[in-house]
């Protein structure tokens, strides 16, 4: 797992049948200090996280797969909870 920083958000009119129905976040890795530390990255949302909001990610395919229960799912990164600060 990794802690982010949510940034912005996806729209799109096509996407892949397993991500039908998702919300697509933009989110960036940070340290614990809050500082960014890696490159900006799509991560599915189940947890209604929002702008500006710290979350977990998981990075690993079949993590993030069994998360959001698609076990063939094009799924690389997944919001696995939200940080309450």
């Amino acid at each position: 797992m990794k802690l982010a920083k949510v940034v912005g958000n996806i729209v799109s009119t096509v996407k892949t049948p397993s991500h039908q129905n998702k919300k697509l976040m933009v989110v960036i890795p940070i340290d614990p200090s809050g500082k960014e530390c890696g490159d900006a990255m799509i991560a599915i949302d189940r947890f209604h996280a929002g702008i500006g909001d710290y979350v977990l990610i998981i990075e690993e395919g079949g993590s993030a797969r069994d998360i959001l229960e698609d076990p063939n799912g094009a799924i690389d990164a997944v919001i696995a909870g939200i940080v309450d600060c």
